[in-house]
């Protein structure tokens, strides 16, 4: 069996999220995704929706199997937990991936790291963002 972990933010879910689960989940037989909790995002603007909302709503997905909150302090101790053989990035995530291996192989876990493919905008209104989205909000609302 092939244990795979996706991870993100998952603020405000989109066509994007669901895309890379499901890419992810093609990747092996059992998909985890590790929700960041909200103190851990810190390279874009902190989460709208609470840490445990949106893992109740990874959970429901389809592709996922399994829906976790990350650690507050150590990324990794989630990973640890899983024992994942893949880890599957999105396609526009800010990790990177040489650096990720490091950090892996320094804390014993061997495991591939993958990118899922990206989700082409069928339509030039297409929001595949949670940034896009928002900013929609503002400004149909203000």
């Amino acid at each position: 069996m092939t244990r795979v972990v996706a991870q993100g933010t998952f603020d405000i879910l989109h066509p994007g999220h669901v895309h890379y689960l499901q890419d992810a989940a093609d990747m092996g037989d059992e998909l985890h995704v590790i929700v960041a909790r909200s103190v851990n995002v810190t390279h874009k603007q902190p989460p709208v929706v609470p840490d445990e909302q949106r893992r109740e709503m990874v959970g429901a997905l389809k592709p996922v199997d399994e829906a976790h909150l990350g650690h507050p302090e150590d990324i990794f101790v989630p990973i640890e937990r899983i024992e994942p053989d893949i880890i599957a990035l999105g396609y526009d995530q800010h990790h990177d991936d040489e650096q990720l291996e490091a950090a892996l192989s320094a804390r014993g876990l061997d495991c591939d790291i993958c990118r899922a493919s990206p989700l082409e905008a069928e339509a030039a209104d297409r929001l595949l963002s949670t940034g896009r989205i928002i900013d929609r909000i503002v400004d149909e609302r203000s």
